[in-house]
């Protein structure tokens, strides 16, 4: 990554399509200045305007999802057909808070009786710092800043450095469909002027999707600074599967959690847990669909797995594995393909990880499933919980004792049940533990910017 300025170099073609400087400090006070005048206009704003111009923002992004796919494939990597459904998700989220916001940010009333009357109300904060991972280069930012706008705030956006094409798309889509200037900014800064837009009086939050390291440099940063955060981080989730599962059916999808966006998904499955009764049987059915991938350029609609990002994260997870194999795991089986781009790595699993293996309580960021043995739920339990992480999880079982066991007992913000974790526009999304805090989507993501007035009128005559 070049710290001198914003690159977008194809991790497939290795070829750089898009150059461009940070911003220098006239820029970001231009920027933040311009937000400030649209978020005190945005105040008069009806909400019925901003959800007309969430429906031109949804046919936009329907009408160019073929090329806005393009886009995200050659810039970050992601398989084609991945990239399309991230596109029509955006959109599907433009829709979703159309139809439900009127209802979510109505007062809500506590008391009217006499000439008392109690009420809440749930009013924009302002402007919003929003910092955005490379992963998900739309849907990241789309869960972020539409519930946030929707409630009447002010978004500015940093976005990672190596996907600025996609950014510059994002921010020219809300000028197009109408939103007026300001409500919505991209800001080309470096992780070090991250501070001084914290410490600007006009900023009152941040929300961040990244790192555990992002994260506790942001709220180190929020904290100081005395501003409502946001935190979505890293995640290690748990993928368990009993013996009253439906196999097949478990290992089909474990496939398909573990390898989403290349593997490089903070709610991708990454620990495999698996009970002895099912596992030989599992570990079968997996290493046949894994032998069917196909690597090779994102641009192809019949390719399974692409490149990871950069090469820096791709060395980094070669090292992960290897570290992990001389710690004592096995690498039970290895897919891969002839090539000199050193942005691949293969997909592996491995097995026979013991406590004490540095891999053990680390997240890995690739196309790695970490395959556990158990003899009970509660041995299963243990191991899930076993983690500094606590985003999503996804548990295989027909039994209901046991639905509701980890459903109960489970240390993650979400709990899917016979289907592999996902965000879903009408339910909460975030973490626990070192995963962060806050909530995105639904009807808590779209009040997370608000400030929850309470309002007492005593009608003296």
């Amino acid at each position: 990554m070049n710290i001198r300025g914003i690159e977008s170099i194809s991790p497939y073609s290795q070829l750089t399509h898009y150059q461009a400087v940070f911003f220098n400090g006239m820029q970001v006070e231009e920027r933040l200045e311009k937000g400030q005048e649209a978020s005190l206009k945005q105040l008069k704003i009806s909400l019925d305007l901003r959800k007309a111009l969430f429906l031109n923002l949804k046919l936009l992004l329907e009408k160019d999802k073929k090329n806005l796919a393009e886009l995200i494939a050659i810039e970050m990597g992601k398989p084609i057909q991945e990239a399309v459904a991230e596109v029509e998700k955006c959109a599907d989220l433009c829709g979703f808070y159309v139809l439900k916001s009127e209802k979510w940010l109505s007062s809500t009333s506590i008391e009217h009786s006499g000439t008392i009357e109690k009420r809440v109300e749930y009013l924009p904060l302002g402007l919003i710092l929003g910092i955005m991972p490379w992963n998900f280069p739309f849907w990241q930012v789309f869960r972020f800043a539409l519930p946030a706008i929707m409630a009447g705030n002010v978004v500015l956006l940093k976005h990672a450095p190596n996907v600025p094409l996609c950014a510059l798309k994002i921010e020219e889509l809300f000028t197009k469909a109408g939103f007026l200037e300001g409500i919505y900014q991209n800001l080309f800064i470096k992780e070090e002027q991250v501070e001084h837009i914290l410490a600007d009086q006009r900023v009152k939050a941040v929300s961040l999707t990244g790192s555990e390291k992002a994260g506790k440099s942001v709220a180190a940063l929020a904290g100081k600074y005395l501003k409502k955060q946001v935190l979505e981080l890293g995640g290690s989730d748990p993928f368990i599967v009993m013996p009253s599962a439906d196999v097949a059916l478990a290992a089909e999808w474990a496939v398909k959690a573990r390898l989403i966006c290349n593997g490089q998904s903070c709610i991708a499955a990454k620990r495999f847990i698996i009970h002895e009764k099912v596992y030989d049987e599992w570990l079968s059915l997996i290493k046949q669909q894994l032998e069917l991938l196909k690597f090779g350029d994102p641009l192809d609609a019949s390719v399974n797995i692409g490149p990871l990002a950069r090469k820096d994260l791709a060395d980094q997870l070669r090292a992960q594995v290897q570290e992990a194999v001389e710690a004592g795991a096995r690498v039970e089986a290895e897919y891969f393909f002839e090539t000199e781009n050193a942005n691949f790595v293969p997909v592996s699993v491995l097995v026979n990880i013991k406590k004490d293996n540095p891999i053990y309580h680390q997240e890995l960021f690739g196309p790695v499933f970490l395959v556990y043995k158990v003899s009970n739920n509660e041995e299963a339990l243990t191991l899930a919980n076993d983690s500094p992480f606590g985003l999503g999880s996804s548990v295989w079982t027909s039994n209901e004792d046991e639905q509701l066991f980890f459903i109960h007992f489970l240390e993650a913000g979400s709990v899917f049940v016979n289907s592999m974790m996902a965000s879903n526009a009408a339910m909460p999304f975030g973490g626990i533990k070192n995963s962060g805090y806050g909530r995105e989507l639904a009807e808590e993501g779209l009040k997370e910017f608000c400030n929850v007035k309470a309002i007492s009128i005593n009608k003296l005559n």
